[in-house]
């Protein structure tokens, strides 16, 4: 079966509608223009010396063998490329060929088939090339964070939050230590006000630090309420209604999965221990 021969100059084939795009017609089995035809590519060229070529394809009619069509196709796309480099038209580097064959329509009228096409962004557009060829900028690799138990840290005794927090790395998780709320709930007890204090100010002395608050809790086997979560996300509250920015404060409810006595606890110190907001540095 004789093909229609597509060659594709481009590895963003699906955001062709978003670029500029001139074409140039070929005399039946050939790949150099009529001087009509390079006559208009010149005018084009002319126009759009600050302009990007970004992709080129080459067509041809029915007639012949598929082989002779593929050949055909390629001699035409790269008759256009080598006239654009000589003009000093920018190309873009990472365009590679492509054959769609039959897949692609093409018009009953031969002569229309018989062309390359030249896709290309404006000087003025530029500085959008990447959006209107759809790449994405790369994302940064954030490198996973190692929780480290305030225990492992070894911190001086009796030592201060701020003392904690300077000697501490990313991942540390230190215990905020006389974080109380009424039982059940997640409303934070007057009787907190010191600490919640204390890690405020830490906050405003390390303004670029950031830090996950993480909840748990005590004596129960599961925790279905999410109560773990709910008290994190109330002293989070605390922090941003005290000038925290939210960007710099992450929750995480950990329920009863964290203890650091096992469950049942053995006494009220043990169920103390267990019922805690810790935070984990997560940069400094």
């Amino acid at each position: 079966m004789k093909r229609f021969s597509v060659f594709l100059l481009l590895v963003f084939p699906f955001f062709m509608s978003a670029q500029e795009q001139f074409s140039v017609y070929f005399e039946s089995n050939k790949h150099e223009l009529t001087k009509k035809q390079s006559a208009l590519l010149s005018e084009w060229m002319i126009a759009n010396k600050d302009s990007k070529v970004v992709a080129i394809n080459g067509f041809t009619d029915e007639d012949g063998s598929n082989v002779h069509n593929d050949s055909l196709s390629q001699r035409r796309v790269d008759f256009i490329q080598t006239v654009i480099v000589k003009n000093s038209i920018k190309i873009r580097d990472d365009f590679k060929t492509r054959s769609f064959g039959e897949s692609h329509d093409h018009s009953n009228i031969k002569a229309e088939n018989r062309k390359a096409v030249i896709y290309y962004i404006k000087a003025k557009d530029l500085a959008r090339e990447n959006e209107i060829l759809g790449i994405k900028p790369a994302q940064p690799v954030v490198a996973e964070i190692v929780p480290i138990e305030e225990e492992d840290m070894h911190f001086p005794p009796n030592a201060t939050l701020e003392e904690k927090v300077a000697l501490a790395r990313p991942g540390t998780r230190i215990v905020i230590k006389d974080v109380f709320f009424y039982k059940n709930t997640f409303g934070i007890m007057p009787t907190s006000k010191r600490a919640m204090d204390e890690l405020l100010m830490v906050l405003d002395r390390n303004p670029k630090m950031v830090i996950e608050i993480q909840g748990h809790i005590c004596c129960v086997d599961a925790d279905k309420r999410n109560l773990s979560l709910d008290r994190a996300k109330q002293v989070r509250r605390v922090l941003e209604a005290n000038g925290i920015s939210p960007k710099r404060l992450k929750v995480k409810g950990f329920g009863v999965s964290h203890p650091k006595f096992p469950i049942p606890e053995a006494n009220e110190l043990e169920a103390l221990a267990n019922r805690r907001v810790e935070i984990m540095i997560l940069s400094k």
